[in-house]
């Protein structure tokens, strides 16, 4: 399998059609899914006949440099979740979402940070990226302190989607954080 990403302790690489499994236990812990469905799991067909062919389609669409990664940790090789770096659909090519979903058994050790500083190094060091962006509900601290501390900075409140209106705190809304090439390169 193609590395896309190494980091000192994970390894990223592109989804493939056998990897249905591993989303699908992961979407089906509710404290990983709080905060995008109130707890509730990805039912596991939806996860085979879209989310994963979508995320495989994505790869063709950015020529395999961006789109959305399973990660790994490198010592045992255990799945830990998904990382992302890819633009919206009909977005600009040079503005990408950063975005990352873990296993419980991952949080609190610091590999969303990690990784994440790797994928913002590559988005703005070779892929020409001009602005990264991420996206998470008010409530949802211990992803804002990740975004935070990769050095992005609070850009704009966000409603609550449609689809979102059970997930605690969707009173509040969501929020999205920024970080531009030039901020990137002051650091």
């Amino acid at each position: 399998m193609t590395i896309y990403l190494e980091t000192e302790r994970l390894t990223l690489r592109r989804f493939t059609a056998d990897d249905a499994d591993l989303l699908i236990e992961l979407d089906s812990d509710p404290a990983v899914m709080r905060f995008l469905s109130g707890g509730e799991g990805t039912p596991a067909e939806v996860v085979r006949e879209s989310h994963l062919p979508n995320i495989i389609a994505g790869y063709e669409r950015w020529g395999g440099e961006l789109g959305l990664f399973a990660a790994f940790e490198k010592d045992g090789g255990a799945f830990i979740g998904w990382f992302c770096l890819r633009p919206e659909k009909d977005g600009p090519k040079d503005e990408a979402e950063l975005g990352y979903r873990l296993r419980q058994a991952a949080w609190g050790k610091g590999y969303a940070t990690e990784a994440s500083l790797a994928l913002l190094r590559k988005g703005f060091g070779e892929l020409d990226l001009r602005m990264v962006w991420a996206a998470t509900m008010v409530l949802n601290r211990g992803s804002r302190n990740v975004m935070e501390k990769v050095g992005m900075t609070f850009s704009h409140p966000l409603p609550t989607p449609d689809g979102m209106l059970m997930v605690e705190g969707a009173d509040l809304g969501g929020v999205q954080y920024e970080i531009t090439k030039e901020q990137w390169e002051q650091r």
